[in-house]
């Protein structure tokens, strides 16, 4: 795993100047790749690519990046992985492509597919997770590509007449260009997702780019004009998540539930054995769950000694996990590392998260996941998670209650479903324990054991809700109108809000918006973020995209069954590890960010949510704010997802002015 950033000069800068901006780019990228470091430019052109690497193949000089072709022709920045690599040398040697290799690294490879079958072509026979820049010196153009599930970073954007991309934001703030203007209406999106959302960043002109895509830009269309060059600077799609879905559901799998386990097996065989190649130490994520069970379950059957895993767990009850993991462990015979965080340890966390994720990020499962990769560091270079088996084959509850929510919610008398959209949250207290077994009865009885108490908001919204769409955008949503509190903001058009895939199926539907709006976003930003500030390099088997396509082509009675999900997953684990190991309530990773708003945590947020400060600063308007504040200390509320939200943009603030 590296870092990369670079840029395309606008407007006259001297090699000198040129090449110090392109260091001190990649400086601020060191975590990511501590091993090494190079900036390479075409200084008349005022092209700059500039890298840190993280050396995992070929530990050797031979991997260093910025690395050119054996033709001269392409020069490549490289982020992430190519797991086939050793195929497309092979493919390369069948095609009479004579190359005296420097060395045996995926970037060495890449370059020469460049060479031999060009840029788009390479992309789509390569099987990986990667962000990347190439300069094409033959047509003067540069060409950015992302992985096809969005696992590795990357942005770009136009700063003035300046083109500046980067595996993160930290890397473009530096070049004198960027102007750095906070976006509100993305700042509006992190309010309802927790997360900003492609293809926008928290500044304006910056953007990620999207999953599955490529963008050239060529210099002849910056020379001719800036309009011109940002019409041609669009991205493209080598690989699109919607037509993998359109495909599966058009020809679906055809054979019994035997043959769907057998296949499935071989498949995340295959992609685990491929993930699992490294020339350093290499562990996996281990939190007894059914996803990281199963890929840990599928390293251990390949290797020859003992794999490395790692868990680390919280004292309180509710939280904690890992007591199953290393149950799964001892079963597996894992060597297995576990570790018991104090609220200390996790709060001490909580200053690095505005540094670590370098944009407004307040999913709190991030404190755990920045720990468990502090762990695995201390051991190995590399570990393996088990993130995109819940979008892909099931696993959220929302997959399987939202039909009967609907169907219930509807059967209601009208004054009780209109309630909902006449303020139900602004009810007197006495009327919540009527309203507490109404939600009881909507419930299946299997989902009753959740904490009644805390989803009362979440009924107001299923009651307003009109359509299953509405439904599962008030799921996936915190602020349920935050241009609201946003000052100045509108609230732009997402996946989720104006989707481009659409299925028949509600489940089928909400799986489908979740893969390319949650997972990319949410998901893999967390775990690249905490990895990556620790220098480790984070893999995803699940998310090998032909397993995602053969996800698909599964009917959704192969994945929710019984008022579970995951089933075909589930049958592959149980080839490995008994049942009764895996069978329980679905727990995520979590921490008890409610009782520490109010603990040790409450002297912290309550400068940050300082009325006059919120005033001052002018982004959030501070009456909503407030009040979830003063409820939330009082025990009767517990609105840690929302002040969660504005805490983290506060604190990634103050962090800009430090």
């Amino acid at each position: 795993m590296c870092g990369l950033a670079g840029f395309v000069q606008g407007s006259r800068m001297d090699a000198a100047t040129m090449r110090n901006v392109g260091q001190r780019m990649a400086q601020t990228l060191v975590h990511r790749g501590p091993d090494d470091g190079g900036v390479w430019l075409e200084g008349d052109l005022g092209v700059v690519l500039a890298h840190r690497r993280l050396a995992i193949l070929d530990v050797s000089p031979a991997g260093h990046q910025p690395m050119v072709s054996h033709s001269g022709r392409f020069v490549l920045v490289f982020n992430g992985e190519v797991y086939n690599h050793l195929d497309l040398r092979a493919a390369l040697a069948e095609e009479k492509v004579h190359i005296q290799w420097r060395g045996h690294s995926d970037t060495e490879t890449l370059l020469a597919g460049f060479d031999a079958w060009g840029i788009e072509a390479t992309l789509r026979k390569a099987v990986g997770m990667f962000a990347l820049a190439v300069w094409d010196k033959f047509e003067r153009a540069l060409t950015l590509a992302r992985d096809r599930l969005g696992e590795k970073p990357l942005y770009y954007g136009w700063q003035g007449a300046t083109f500046l991309f980067g595996s993160e934001l930290k890397a473009l703030k530096v070049h004198p260009a960027f102007a750095g203007e906070i976006d509100r209406d993305a700042l509006a999106l992190q309010m309802r997702h927790n997360y900003i959302p492609v293809p926008y960043s928290i500044y304006r002109g910056i953007h990620k780019l999207p999953p599955g895509t490529f963008l050239r830009l060529p210099l002849a269309g910056l020379a001719a004009s800036m309009a011109s060059a940002r019409e041609l600077a669009k991205p493209t799609s080598y690989w699109s998540f919607a037509a993998a879905v359109e495909s599966g559901v058009a020809h679906p799998f055809s054979g019994g539930d035997a043959a769907a386990v057998d296949g499935l097996e071989a498949l995340l065989r295959s992609a685990v054995q491929g993930q699992m190649l490294a020339d350093v130490p290499l562990g996996a994520f281990l939190s007894g769950g059914v996803d990281s069970s199963t890929v840990v379950a599928l390293m251990q059957a390949q290797s020859a000694r003992p794999v490395k895993t790692f868990t680390i767990g919280f004292n309180e009850g509710d939280y904690n996990e890992a007591r199953h993991a290393k149950a799964v462990a001892q079963h597996l015979g894992t060597e297995h590392t576990e570790l018991y965080i104090s609220p200390a340890d996790a709060l001490a966390v909580i200053p690095r998260l505005a540094m670590l994720y370098d944009e407004p990020f307040s999913d709190s499962s991030q404190i755990p996941t920045f720990l468990v990769a502090q762990l695995a560091r201390q051991q190995v270079a590399v570990a393996l998670s088990g993130d995109g088996g819940d979008e892909l084959f099931g696993g959220y509850n929302r997959y399987f209650l939202t039909h009967v929510w609907w169907n219930r919610v509807h059967a209601l008398p009208d004054w009780v479903r209109h309630s909902g959209r006449y303020g139900i949250h602004a009810l007197r207290p006495a009327a919540w324990d009527g309203l507490g077994r109404l939600m009881g009865r909507l419930l299946p009885a299997r989902h009753r054991h959740f904490d009644v108490g805390n989803k009362l908001y979440k009924l107001a919204g299923v009651l307003a809700a009109t359509s299953p769409a509405s439904l599962y955008r008030h799921f996936v949503s915190h602020w349920p109108d935050p241009a609201r509190i946003v000052v100045g903001a509108t609230e732009p058009p997402t996946q989720v809000s104006h989707p481009s895939i659409h299925l028949a199926g509600i489940s089928e539907q909400m799986m489908a918006l979740d893969a390319v709006s949650y997972l990319p976003d949410d998901i893999l930003v967390k775990v690249d973020r905490a990895a990556m500030g620790v220098s480790l390099e984070t893999r995803v088997p699940l998310l090998d995209h032909r397993v995602v396509e053969y996800a698909w082509s599964l009917p959704l009675s192969m994945k929710i069954r019984n008022g579970q999900g995951k089933w075909v997953l589930r049958q592959v684990l149980y080839k490995y590890v008994p049942k009764e190991l895996i069978e329980r309530t679905k727990m995520g990773f979590s921490v008890p960010i409610d009782g520490w708003l109010r603990g040790p945590l409450r002297e912290w947020a309550e400068n940050l949510l300082d009325e006059d400060r919120l005033k001052r600063e002018g982004y959030f308007q501070p009456g909503p704010i407030r009040q979830k504040w003063r409820e939330h200390l009082s025990g009767r509320r517990n609105w840690q997802y929302h002040l969660w939200d504005v805490l983290m943009f506060q604190a990634w603030l103050e962090e800009q002015r430090a």
